[in-house]
């Protein structure tokens, strides 16, 4: 079945943000329609490409963009890193999708048993580093968790809200651009959390929208 998005017709972060959690419903559901996946949409798709959405999503395995939002080709400009920390590189990447394609959402997605809040959770307890650049990514995450650690060792499901929220704001302080498409209201930044289990992605933050 393919969905086109009509070029003439922007779609605004608010339709944005409708049309990506009604594909996550959808998913919970199990009543996939796995738009935009035919050969149609594979040619017209070839020629360039209008995504919808940015989304900055960890690298877990579970959690394939195109799969939990029910979407297909050209749909979403997916960008992963572990425990989605923000880095130079994933800022002029989502920066591209919003200057050069006109991308009106944002949307970064942590989720429950996420590998890189535990690993910080085991540093702040264990007061040690991993080794590598593992150390990296948990130096990244440690600041949005060590305002919540003492909680977060009751429900960790606490430090993953709030790495949400802090990336989701970082995006935005650290991007001129993207703080003026905000502002603007051209463009917004949405923060969802998911759950394994179910394959829920609820949102924790929104800004913009």
């Amino acid at each position: 079945m393919s969905e086109p998005v009509n070029p003439d017709q922007p779609v605004t972060p608010a339709d944005a943000l409708t049309l990506l959690l009604a594909g996550n419903d959808r998913f919970v559901a199990g009543d996939r329609q796995h738009p935009n996946q035919d050969a149609d949409r594979r040619a017209a798709a070839a020629t360039g490409q209008r995504p919808f959405a940015v989304l900055f999503g960890c690298s877990d395995s579970r959690l394939a963009a195109e799969i939990i939002f029910d979407r297909g080709l050209g749909d979403l400009f997916v960008i992963r890193t572990a425990g989605h920390v923000v880095g130079a590189e994933v800022l002029g990447s989502i920066e591209y999708a919003v200057a050069m394609l006109d991308v009106p959402l944002i949307a970064v997605l942590g989720h429950d048993s996420c590998g890189a809040i535990a690993a910080t959770l085991d540093s702040i307890a264990e007061g040690t580093s991993p080794p590598g650049f593992i150390r990296d990514i948990v130096e990244r995450v440690m600041i949005s968790v060590v305002p919540v650690r003492d909680l977060a060792v009751k429900d960790p499901g606490l430090a993953v809200t709030e790495h949400i929220r802090y990336t989701a704001d970082t995006i935005i302080e650290r991007s001129a651009l993207i703080a003026e498409r905000v502002k603007e209201g051209r463009c917004a930044v949405v923060g969802l959390s998911y759950r394994l289990a179910e394959g829920k992605a609820s949102l924790v933050t929104r800004l913009g929208v």
